[in-house]
């Protein structure tokens, strides 16, 4: 008595199924079932995870349960497939073999590209075009068969059923029978079977699993909540009506249909002929035509060898040959020739159109041969990067060249490809966002109908680690497990966010990834569209698996930094070029001495500031090491790594055969390439041997390390894997030993060399154009920023601190974007004025380049016809951009409407014909008048007030001074932090905490509340960024007063913080600060200042303790002015650290202590 369920849904019929794919085999196999098919609604998404899901089972209980590859269809009997909404009708279609797989593939990919309207549909003549190889059931009570039986319409249930049946190979298509308990099955089961009896089709049993078990019920009602926003106590929510859509045993099913069981005895048939098996590990590369008709292998060889010389001069060094030749060979006999010269040909494309490149990224840079024909930009002989961490004839998966480009301009790159290939053969890559801890509960607490206070409390206990899981945070946060044991609410709450944590929410495409395929892309993928554009259905991780050409092409924002710099540099001194920098020059590295790193890629951070300070860094290789250490984990070293670069006598080494691959990191391993060359070098593994070995040290695979210590203390004579080991070179056991403990412990931290080479080399590049050019660096950078306001603030500030004026808009002067003027000024981009349109600030660029604009008049008569209105006129007034231009604003302004009136006028009348004699006889006519003949009538001024609120409203930022000018004096005294402390990428202020900022009020939104009373949500800002306040009811009635545009204002609140969005104030009072006491709080209220974190405690069991030396390092990273206490658990004593030892309040500092010591032995006081 066999069963295998035909008709499930998982995960990916996204929200509506609540099976983890796993699960269902695991409990697939528990039941003894022979198979177990994959049907999610309209996509196949889930179906590269049913394979390994089924591997993995077999390999933990040694039951093997088939999986099958099948699809819940939307049937549309509309042929035409008119834009409008329709019934869809649900069918089951599974792969009975190769043939039908790529059938199904093409069908689904059909549905979603060609067909979808609200869902993919599928005619009839496509069931006909792709029913080779397919097995097909009548499905749920929402199939056409049942559906036409519901209505009464048996003949034309029956009609159906022949046609599908004529469809298919003879016995390829059955009638499926349902049971759940549902109103509508006791009609149409006994019709459905005797339909069966009456045409000889036959019958297969299914259950509609929806979910794993009967009790499951209630959280995949959660599920259909949360996917249409409702709450379990809505009257109106979507739900099933019965508790029966679960995967149920062989017994029950044969038992539910003992009147029909051959329809059970027919799902192990088809169980039986349904073979289809996943072609991995075969990679699928395009093949690559070269010029000419030439041999694509000579081709490549021609580009490496020419790039060689044009790289390295005439005089190659033999080494380099040889390292070449060496890459050439593994290149080919991998048979990755066509993936380096398709990489080539779209980075070649790019260069060739003026395209920002980024050097490289990632492993790639490690090859002489990217290097060679222009696809990297980084010397890999210079940096010692090592080609077998990119490629070696052991590796397994395929390599993966990423490669950057100006964010702006990416998209003509992938176009390019498309164009190339052909649009059928590229596509880019979904991306599935999953539930992670915090959002199930907040998600899951949401449907319960638990106020959203009391859940935030709860999601606000588990830390914000990348990825945590709830189970984790339960072992971590005592807070979140006693709650959890003590409170039946927040019990039922997390065991219901658990059985949802980590489901696909939604599917997005994925930022950069690209799939170039030799054949049409639907013929080894399912497709679906984003925006118009075919995306894969399987993830980035599948299609590598698969052996598909997958490519990242990323957008890279500082590029287009570095290119608009060096263009604007080039007005000037027209020999300059980025590509011809000094990578040794003094003052760049100087300037990074002294922490002056705002804006310079990468190295931006206050924590990294403080490290540069002590590091002084004097070339590249320092840049490349501190990327690589500045990270959770590694930062230990960077304390051993200061101390030994300022004292070289104190670097020794456990061997003296480490010195000449450590000098360079003075004597700490700090890249994964170290770790491959000790391996190498030490005990004589090849490198693919020692690539291999740190791969499982990362992903800490403690069997395979095991083996391999053995074989990196004593070598290894198993053919193909010989090594003499590192006691046959000369070195102690004892010392082995301790060498592999120490790789061991670091390998998962250690960075890729050639990667963070790669960042350094832009992060050079930046800082160098910042150093020797900055109002162009400047410049470039802020028109990066410019739909980011608190960076605009930010880098602003950062000009004025240079000394750099920036100035306001001006129509005769700036361009789309900020400009450096020449003189060491910034001129303000027209593009950030808003309601100006792009073509018309290109035509007002373009307009001026033979006459500037002499007055409003002028101007507005010249752009006439140029999605020229007054709405864009008023907001350039309002920004300054006619300043220069005589008039003050409020005259401008008030002028607008009468010029562009007659402007019309003229404009119809010269239209008509009507052309004044005088102007003609006097030749004006001919020559277009050009005097300014709209007298505007003059006006005072705006106040400095108003100026700044038009100013904010039409640009975002205040452009001819800031409301907090006259308040910087009092600011320091008063604030306890300013907005970028509270919300800026350093950010440390805890949830809850008490603050005190003075800011100026930017706007305010008033809303009401259920209980009908008004709150506010209000825009402030300072001089280092905004940020929201929200001002419930009673804090509204008490300050309303204080709440108008423009004013400065001194608010005491508490800081919430959210994973998902930027921190926002709590306000308790807001007073104008010209009216602010700081003697005298009202109410007693205790001054933040005072209360604000003030020491920090940590706990260690004692002074010669592991925890304690770490600490103590940590310190002295993240150098501060908070006092800190160390608790000794042994003595039971308290110790004052010195003063050099105060911490900085950084986030990375506590999530390090976290590590080291534990969140319970952490506190601030």
């Amino acid at each position: 008595m066999a069963f295998a369920h035909l008709h499930c849904h998982t995960e990916y019929s996204l929200l509506d199924g609540a099976t983890h794919i796993y699960d269902m085999v695991k409990r697939a196999a528990d039941l003894d079932m022979p198979a177990v098919a994959i049907t999610d609604h309209g996509v196949m998404s889930g179906v590269p995870e049913l394979d390994e899901a089924c591997r993995k089972v077999k390999n933990e209980t040694g039951k093997w349960v088939k999986p099958i590859f099948g699809c819940e269809i939307y049937f549309t009997t509309d042929s035409e497939l008119k834009k409008q909404k329709q019934k869809l009708h649900h069918m089951i279609l599974l792969a009975k073999n190769n043939t039908g797989y790529h059938n199904l593939l093409k069908l689904v990919s059909e549905s979603h590209v060609d067909n979808f309207y609200y869902r993919p549909r599928t005619t009839f003549e496509m069931l006909q075009k792709y029913s080779e190889g397919i097995i097909a059931t009548s499905a749920c009570i929402a199939g056409i068969i049942p559906r036409c039986i519901d209505d009464g319409a048996f003949a034309e249930a029956k009609e159906w059923a022949q046609k599908f049946a004529a469809l298919y190979e003879p016995g390829d298509f059955y009638i499926e029978l349902q049971d759940h308990g549902l109103e509508e099955d006791n009609t149409v089961l006994p019709q459905l079977i005797k339909l069966a009896r009456e045409t000889g089709i036959p019958m297969a049993a299914t259950n509609d699993s929806h979910y794993l078990r009967k009790e499951d019920a209630k959280m995949q009602g959660i599920l259909l909540c949360i996917q249409t926003g409702k709450t379990i106590q809505d009257a109106d929510k979507m739900e099933f009506q019965t508790d029966e859509f679960y995967v149920k045993t062989t017994d029950e099913m044969y038992e539910l249909f003992s009147m029909v069981p051959e329809a059970c005895e027919n799902t192990a048939k088809i169980a039986e002929q349904c073979n289809f098996d996943f072609d991995f590990g075969h990679t699928k590369i395009p093949y690559y035509k070269a010029p000419n008709g030439m041999d694509n292998q000579a081709f490549f060889e021609k580009l490496c060898w020419e790039g060689l010389e044009r790289r390295y001069g005439p005089n190659v060094p033999q080494a380099n040959k040889d390292r070449l030749e060496y890459e050439i060979g593994v290149v080919k006999k991998m048979g990755y020739t066509n993936y380096y010269l398709i990489v080539w040909d779209y980075v070649n494309y790019a260069k060739s159109q003026g395209i920002p490149v980024g050097p490289g990224r990632g492993s790639g840079a490690g090859s002489i041969a990217a290097y060679s024909v222009g696809i990297t930009d980084i010397d890999p002989i210079r940096y010692n990067l090592i080609f077998e961490r990119f490629l070696n004839p052991e590796r397994v998966s395929m390599p993966d060249f990423d490669v950057d480009f100006c964010y702006e301009r990416r998209q003509e790159v992938i176009d390019y490809v498309n164009r190339k290939y052909g649009a059928d053969h590229v596509a880019q890559i979904v991306t599935f966002g999953t539930m992670a801890a915090r959002n199930a509960i907040r998600d899951v607490g949401r449907v319960m109908g638990i106020p959203y206070q009391q859940v935030d409390v709860v999601a606000k206990q588990v830390p914000m680690e990348l990825k945590m899981t709830l189970k984790r945070a339960l072992e971590v946060s005592p807070e979140l497990k006693r709650m959890y044991d003590t409170d039946p609410q927040v019990t039922e709450l997390i065991d219901t966010a658990l059985k949802v944590e980590g489901m696909p929410r939604h599917a997005s495409t994925h930022a950069a990834g690209v799939v170039i395929t030799p054949e049409p892309t639907d013929y080894y993928l399912p497709l679906a569209t984003n925006d118009g554009l075919p995306v894969t259905q399987f993830n980035m991780t599948e299609i590598e698996e698969l052996g598909l050409l997958k490519m990242d092409f990323l957008g890279l924002r500082t590029l287009t930094v570095i290119h608009d710099a060096e263009t604007a540099v080039q007005k000037h001194h027209p020999e300059f070029s980025i590509q011809k920098l000094d990578y040794d020059d003094p003052d760049t590295y100087r300037m990074l001495g002294q922490g002056d790193t705002e804006g310079v890629f990468q190295l931006e951070s206050s924590g990294m500031k403080q490290v540069l300070v002590g590091l002084q860094p004097q070339n590249l290789e320092d840049i490349i090491a501190l990327i690589s250490l500045y990270r959770p984990g590694p930062m230990d070293s960077i304390p051993t790594y200061l101390r030994n670069r300022h004292e070289p006598d104190k670097i020794s080494y456990k061997t003296p055969q480490l010195a000449h691959i450590l000098d360079v990191t003075n004597g700490c391993i700090v890249y994964q390439e170290q770790v491959m060359q000790i391996f190498r070098e030490l005990a004589g593994f090849s490198f693919g041997q020692a690539d291999n070995v740190r791969r499982a040290m990362s992903k800490k695979k403690h069997a395979v390390m095991e083996a391999e210590r053995e074989h990196f203390v004593y070598g290894c004579t198993d053919p193909g894997n010989e090594c003499p080991g590192c006691v046959a070179n000369g070195i102690s056991e004892k010392v082995a030993n301790e060498i592999y403990d120490e790789m061991s412990s670091f390998a998962s931290y250690a960075f890729n060399k050639s990667h963070a080479a790669c960042y350094a080399y832009v992060a050079f590049q930046t800082a160098y154009l910042k150093c020797h050019y900055p109002s162009e660096f400047m410049a470039a950078l802020l028109t990066s920023v410019l739909d980011n306001t608190d960076k605009v603030i930010e880098y602003s500030g950062e000009c004025a601190r240079l000394g750099i004026k920036v100035l306001p808009p001006d129509v005769n002067v700036s361009n789309g974007g900020f400009t450096a003027d020449g003189s060491g000024q910034i001129r303000f981009g027209l593009n950030a004025v808003k309601n100006v349109g792009r073509n018309l600030i290109e035509n007002v660029v373009k307009g001026r380049q033979n006459k500037p604009y002499t007055s409003l008049y002028d101007f507005c008569k010249r752009m006439h016809g140029n999605e020229l209105n007054r709405r864009a006129v008023e907001c350039l007034i309002k920004a300054g951009a006619f300043d220069h231009l005589g008039n003050n604003r409020h005259s401008h302004v008030e002028a607008v409407e009468g010029i562009l009136k007659s402007i019309e006028t003229d404009s119809r009348r010269n239209l008509d014909g009507q052309l004044d004699l005088f102007s003609v006889m006097s030749g004006e006519a001919q020559s277009g008048v050009s005097e300014d003949n709209y007298e505007i009538k003059q006006l005072p001024e705006y106040s400095h007030k108003e100026l700044l609120q038009q100013e904010k409203e039409v640009s975002g930022l205040y452009l001819s001074g800031h409301p907090l000018d006259a308040y910087r004096e009092q600011s320091a005294r008063i604030a306890s932090h300013t907005i970028k402390d509270l919300t800026g990428e350093d950010a440390h202020v805890k949830d809850g905490e008490k603050v005190r900022i003075v800011c100026a009020v930017v706007k305010s939104r008033m809303m009401t509340t259920k209980s009908n009373s008004m709150m506010a949500f209000t825009s402030v800002e300072d001089l280092t960024g905004t940020m929201e306040v929200i001002v419930f009811p009673k804090v509204l009635d008490a300050f309303r007063d204080s709440l108008h545009e423009n004013a400065v204002v001194v608010i005491d609140g508490r800081l919430s913080v959210r994973e998902d969005e930027a921190s926002k104030l709590l306000a308790e009072s807001i007073v104008p600060i010209d009216n602010y006491d700081p003697a005298r709080l009202d109410n007693g209220r205790p001054d933040p200042m005072k209360t604000a974190a003030k020491k920090l405690y940590i706990r260690v069991p004692s002074r010669s303790s592991r925890e304690y030396a770490k600490v103590v390092n940590l310190l002295g990273i993240f150098d501060g002015d908070m006092p800190v206490l160390l608790y000794l658990t042994d003595t039971k004593q308290y110790l004052r650290v010195p003063r050099h030892l105060y911490a900085s309040g950084h986030p990375l500092l506590f999530k390090e202590l976290e590590r080291l010591v534990g969140t319970d032995n952490i506190a601030t006081k």
